[in-house]
């Protein structure tokens, strides 16, 4: 793996340190594990091989598009009234059918990374990952979302369960 590929790869599971990411883990060379993204693989990370399990944009629901055009919506709602200078622009790429915001339409720094932690959160690989190979498509059953509170099979055996 090249060494971009490798910091790329890091930055992305540390920005997935909370969200209960399953990886798989490859240890040794021998023995592979499914488990869910510990301070340990971020700490050992140049010894391990580690892929996540992530969703590609093209899997998200219709639910999940209006759940995340109303929170971008309700940011955009946030500062209408505000002096251009105070804008930074910022585009969303439209890859899912969410709404393009160009031309107009503006966040400030602080506020884009909601975006970012909401695709986290929903295990979205909004960096390309599995198709540069560095993660895996995760199975459908896998990251299940009831409200708040997220559900994480980590084998077939819980398929059953839901």
């Amino acid at each position: 793996m090249m060494q971009d590929d490798k910091e790329l790869l890091l930055k992305d599971l540390c920005a997935r340190f909370t969200c209960r990411t399953m990886v798989k883990c490859n240890t040794d060379g021998h023995h592979v594990f499914d488990e869910e993204l510990s301070d340990i693989h971020i700490m050992n990370f140049y010894q391990f091989e580690i892929k996540p399990y992530l969703r590609p944009m093209s899997s998200m629901t219709e639910e999940e598009k209006k759940e995340l055009e109303r929170l971008i919506d309700e940011k955009l709602n946030k500062h209408i009234g505000q002096e251009d200078d105070e804008w930074t622009p910022w585009v969303l790429y439209d890859t899912t059918g969410i709404k393009n915001y160009v031309g107009g339409e503006r966040f400030y720094f602080d506020e884009m990374s909601f975006i970012y932690d909401w695709l986290n959160k929903h295990h979205f690989d909004y960096r390309g990952l599995i198709e540069k190979g560095l993660a895996l498509e995760a199975p459908e059953i896998m990251y299940k979302h009831f409200g708040d509170m997220d559900v994480v099979v980590t084998s077939v055996e819980h398929k059953d369960k839901l």
